[in-house]
């Protein structure tokens, strides 16, 4: 008979779901991985399991961020892990990095969004580019979660085009007046520091850091997001805020500060993407081995086997892309082009994989139930931020033809 029940636990008075997930792996991409990196992603995802799997649908369906998460990622070594241990990080590996940003998306976008921006945008330019007054005021409260950060590139009129920024800053004698705004910002409603993206009075782009408390300085929540409905998101507004110089960001100026910064952001994104469509593809294959049709599962038929395989041969391909994009981000060879080229291709086979479990699940596909859904909606976004699906395309093509189609 039919099952459309998801498998509980009884936990007090609430019934929660079970996760059963295990990761698929046809080409054996784990005895790549060290014994250390297995730890680590087992780690995370009993934290998962515990912490996110339980309560996403929940938070999703009624746009809750869940603060406290926060705190349990920085207890857990979510924030940072490539950073240093002695400002707070974890002195990981970047393939110990994808694959906790692999296990918490696969748990949800949107918390894999909190984690990977505090990381990769805020504290990974503070390392950067800071010195190292900044480096011990700010990393060890961003790692343990005490502090929350934002990133602030992004404005209403230049999303795709960041060098055509209005954000300015002036020169005062002691300290910088900061105006302008921004928006589509993950974690600024609540964040405690923004490391934020402005020009100078000669129209240079540098990082300052914004603490919240500084007088002009407000953050508005976005509403009415049907996408990563689990995070807090939101803008920046500067209006005439006082920043002491000792919070502009030394080590580097320019545009390819926060474009750096960006790769970082994607090389999290192409192994978090990945979580996201081996999900659904979990669990579009146990639905379709327990949904009986016709008298027989759907797992019996040829176009729900044509889904899955095709499905499986993917993810296999993009496992194996990642996993090369660690080597070489663990060497220091990694360039913009690839770590482009695998957020990508994670983002967009991600998002045929949820469409097609989605049509596996039948109508259960729209439901909490299952995190399908949830989890194209969120792709949504992701196929959008940290560089569009054909920004990341135009990227790839002036690499191949040498030739710039961005203006």
């Amino acid at each position: 008979m039919p099952n459309h029940t998801p498998t509980t636990e009884t936990k007090g008075k609430k019934s929660l779901k079970q996760d059963l997930y295990d990761h698929p792996d046809l080409y054996a991409v784990d005895d790549l991985l060290t014994e250390e990196h297995k730890l680590i992603r087992s780690s995370i995802r009993d934290f998962v399991k515990r912490e996110i799997s339980p309560y996403i649908e929940d938070w999703a369906q009624r746009a809750h961020f869940p603060y406290e998460i926060v705190k349990k990622f920085g207890d857990i070594g979510a924030f940072g892990p490539t950073i240093p241990t002695q400002y707070g990080g974890g002195g990981l590996d970047y393939i110990s990095y994808g694959l906790i940003m692999q296990e918490i998306e696969r748990g949800d976008s949107g918390m894999r969004s909190t984690a990977s921006v505090q990381g990769s945008l805020v504290m990974y330019p503070i390392y950067k580019f800071g010195n190292e007054q900044q480096r011990k005021k700010y990393l060890p409260k961003l790692a343990s979660g005490e502090w929350l950060g934002c990133f602030g590139l992004t404005e209403p009129d230049h999303g795709s085009n960041p060098s055509g920024m209005v954000t300015n800053f002036k020169d005062k004698g002691d300290h910088y007046l900061l105006n302008g705004a921004k928006m589509w910002i993950s974690n600024s409603p609540r964040a405690d520091v923004a490391v934020v993206w402005a020009k100078n009075e000669a129209g240079r782009i540098h990082g300052l850091i914004v603490e919240r408390g500084m007088e002009g300085f407000t953050t508005p929540e976005t509403h009415g997001k049907w996408s990563l409905r689990a995070s807090t998101t939101g803008e920046l507004v500067f209006d005439n805020v006082k920043v002491p110089k000792e919070n502009l960001l030394p080590g580097k100026d320019g545009l390819g500060a926060p474009l750096m910064c960006l790769d970082s952001a994607r090389y999290g994104i192409a192994w978090g993407a990945l979580g996201a469509a081996m999900d659904c593809y979990e669990s579009a294959r146990r639905y379709a081995s327990e949904r009986i049709q016709f008298g027989k599962p759907i797992a019996s038929f040829q176009l729900v086997q044509k889904k899955l395989a095709e499905m499986l041969t993917e993810i296999t391909k993009a496992q194996l892309m990642v996993w090369r994009l660690g080597t070489l981000m663990n060497e220091g060879k990694a360039t913009t082009v690839q770590i482009s080229a695998a957020k990508r291709n994670s983002v967009h086979i991600a998002l045929e994989i949820a469409r097609e479990a989605r049509q596996i699940h039948g109508g259960m596909g729209i439901t909490g139930e299952y995190p399908i859904m949830r989890h194209q909606m969120n792709l949504e976004s992701v196929v959008t931020y940290e560089g569009t699906h054909d920004i990341h395309l135009l990227i790839l093509g002036n690499h191949i033809t040498g030739i710039p189609a961005f203006v």
